[in-house]
């Protein structure tokens, strides 16, 4: 039996030890220690917490490190579920109104799943790409067969892009401001860039943004790229009507029937942009950060509803090119400047210094992310031996994490 399955083991054994009952599950997981930003935020001035929620995606691999189906793990618990592509999973919570709930409740899910994989000999890759130079298959529906034929060989680009979506609760009378805020944040996703590959090539820090912004949608210009700032919620509409209607020309032009395609696809669900508001779930959603460790997930989904918590009291204007959040209000860059930022972002993700000198201003604490891309000097491309033991070593890191908020629990 390989070494990674007997630790595996010793996680699983860990955690089914842990008298999971017990506890209240908000009390059970660290939640976390205060952060420098109180200092700019103010601890005590009358912020309501945002209710925040998650949704990662994982890749599955077997006890060799192929991809491969995840199969029974769907059935390891509530939030489990299949994603487009045949080797993918998604994990989701649902909204939290706190970092120690969402902690609680993100873990006590991959803790099922983890559970089952182990009997399963498969194991979770953090990764924002498979480092795989082969054919990903789509899962059968009919939205990847339009999506696939309107975006043609592009969507192959898709195929290899595993991701995170923060939800944050809207605030009424507030939205427009949370929205255009979290489109200044969008840098920030340099913060847990988790993989520089497309297939076995190394192509930016932030590979999949590189995928999914710069070379999936060629054919649909307007989608995949961060839209610049909304002034108020009517002007999103009209972006929204404005998208959904190019994208159901192309799939016509395609060969698709428009009452076909409009079955699928509306406005909200027809567009594929990093930052948009969710009618659907009363929220701002956040789609710009890799895959990547459960720890590194939930400190920025904290970071970015606290960021974005601000808005309610306090003043948010766009001035000049820098940007900055203190006590006396949140000023936004222009948003030609938030582009370069995005740019260097997913370039050259935190070796960037114009990117952390940003991200500071901003309100994170650059140094206390540690992204996966940047941990060693990665070759520019690998072999296929080597992908399988980066993916056998990144789902073991996955278990360590998890590991290591077991054993805070049992102490």
């Amino acid at each position: 039996m390989p070494e990674w399955f007997v630790r595996r083991t010793e996680l699983v054994r860990t955690v089914r030890g842990v008298p999971w009952g017990s506890t209240p599950m908000a009390e059970q997981f660290d939640p976390g220690t205060a952060s420098d930003r109180d200092a700019a935020f103010g601890t005590d001035s009358g912020t309501v917490p945002l209710r925040r929620s998650i949704e990662v995606e994982y890749w599955v691999i077997d006890d060799e490190g192929r991809l491969t189906e995840p199969g029974l793990l769907t059935d390891a618990g509530e939030g489990v579920e299949r994603e487009f592509v045949e080797p993918l999973l998604e994990i989701k919570t649902t909204p939290c109104e706190s970092t120690a709930e969402l902690r609680a409740e993100f873990y006590e899910r991959l803790h099922g799943v983890l559970d089952r994989a182990a009997d399963l000999d498969k194991g979770l890759v953090p990764l924002g790409t498979p480092m795989y130079d082969g054919t990903i298959a789509d899962r059968p529906g009919e939205r990847t067969r339009i999506q696939d034929r309107v975006l043609g060989e592009d969507f192959e680009y898709v195929r290899h892009c595993a991701g995170t979506h923060v939800h944050v609760e809207q605030q009424p009378g507030h939205v427009i401001d949370q929205l255009n805020t979290m489109i200044a944040l969008d840098p920030a996703l340099a913060l847990v860039n988790s993989s520089p590959y497309f297939g076995t090539d190394r192509l930016a820090a932030g590979a999949r943004s590189e995928l999914y912004r710069r070379m999936a949608y060629e054919t649909l210009p307007h989608q995949g790229r961060l839209w610049p700032y909304a002034d108020d919620l009517e002007e999103w509409a009209r972006r929204l009507e404005h998208r959904c209607g190019e994208f159901v020309t192309q799939s016509i032009i395609t060969g698709f029937d428009r009452e076909r395609v409009e079955s699928y696809f509306g406005p909200e669900s027809a567009v594929w942009t990093p930052v948009q508001l969710r009618e659907r779930f009363s929220t701002v959603e956040w789609r710009s950060p890799d895959a990547a460790l459960p720890s590194q997930i939930l400190q920025l989904a904290d970071d970015l509803a606290a960021i974005v918590g601000r808005v309610t009291d306090a003043p948010v204007r766009v001035e000049g090119e820098t940007g900055r959040v203190t006590s006396e209000g949140i000023v936004l860059p222009e948003f030609d400047a938030v582009g370069d930022y995005v740019d260097a972002a997913i370039s050259d993700g935190l070796a960037s210094k114009d990117v952390r000198e940003y991200l500071n201003r901003m309100g994170f604490e650059v140094d206390a992310y540690d992204p996966l891309t940047r941990e060693r000097d990665d070759p520019t491309d690998l072999s296929p031996a080597d992908a399988r033991e980066r993916r056998l070593t990144y789902a073991e890191r996955l278990e360590a994490d998890v590991r290591r908020v077991s054993s805070i629990t049992a102490d």
